[in-house]
């Protein structure tokens, strides 16, 4: 990954190092560290022809590749998960290292309320078993689409009719998962934001426009209060996309 940072001061950089979680969530014990990561076009557009794929370069997909990685559970909705083509975590040799004492992929953790999942999907049955597939879902779900789920993959359920990030992220929390990679889609994002479960995001600015009615990174209501963040990190490659790490203030 050929990148550069920007800030806080320009130069060289490891990007293992630029983007490691705090040493607090290493711990099973630790406190939650719940990050994000989306990308925009400079005019805003979170997907491009119904894709987030379409707006990014080789950079990108390496970063993505890395924050996995980094991750013990990677939260995705199942709606993303459709739209992208989503398959179980594959390992990359280039982060071995990074894996040691942890299984080799980390967990995906779909998102559904409605539970409307295709359980004979690779997602599901090629997952491998130290890196299970886990289903979050509600209270009111589809009791028999909800047995049919608990067939394929362990389910978690957290809130009524909606899904309630607080409890969802104690219960992942609660099996080792304590850091936590969210990779939308905007609307999940925008609930989890909403829950004050957000600490981190990772965005990644293509040198794209793109107009037309794509979502915004979150999309969903207005937040009680907008949520204030600071600029932990911006780095830079020969592409000219801009990778900006924000971190909430406390």
């Amino acid at each position: 990954m050929r990148m550069r940072r920007l800030s806080p001061e320009a130069g060289p950089v490891d990007p293992a190092e630029a983007y490691a979680y705090p040493p607090g969530p290493a711990s099973g014990t630790a406190r939650p560290w719940v990050r994000a990561n989306m990308i925009a076009s400079v005019d805003g557009a979170a997907t491009y022809d119904g894709r987030s794929g379409g707006l990014g370069g080789e950079t990108d997909r390496r970063l993505f590749s890395l924050l996995r990685v980094l991750a013990d559970a990677v939260i995705v909705g199942a709606g993303t998960v459709r739209a992208e083509g989503y398959g179980p975590a594959r390992p990359d040799p280039a982060w071995e290292r990074l894996r040691a004492g942890r299984p080799a992929t980390p967990a995906l953790v779909i998102v559904s309320r409605s539970l409307r999942l295709d359980l004979d999907a690779p997602i599901f049955t090629a997952a491998p078993p130290d890196a299970p597939t886990i289903v979050l879902t509600t209270e009111t779900a589809d009791p028999g689409r909800l047995r049919a789920a608990r067939d394929r993959a362990e389910v978690l359920t957290a809130g009524g009719d909606d899904v309630d990030f607080r409890t969802a992220v104690a219960l992942l929390a609660g099996r080792g998962y304590t850091r936590l990679l969210c990779e939308g889609g905007p609307r999940i994002l925008s609930q989890v934001a909403g829950a004050d479960m957000l600490d981190e995001l990772c965005l990644t600015v293509s040198p794209l426009l793109a107009a037309g009615a794509s979502p915004r990174v979150l999309d969903g209501p207005p937040l009680p209060a907008p949520s204030e963040l600071r600029l932990a990190g911006a780095l830079t490659d020969d592409e000219d996309f801009l990778f900006l790490r924000y971190v909430r203030r406390r």
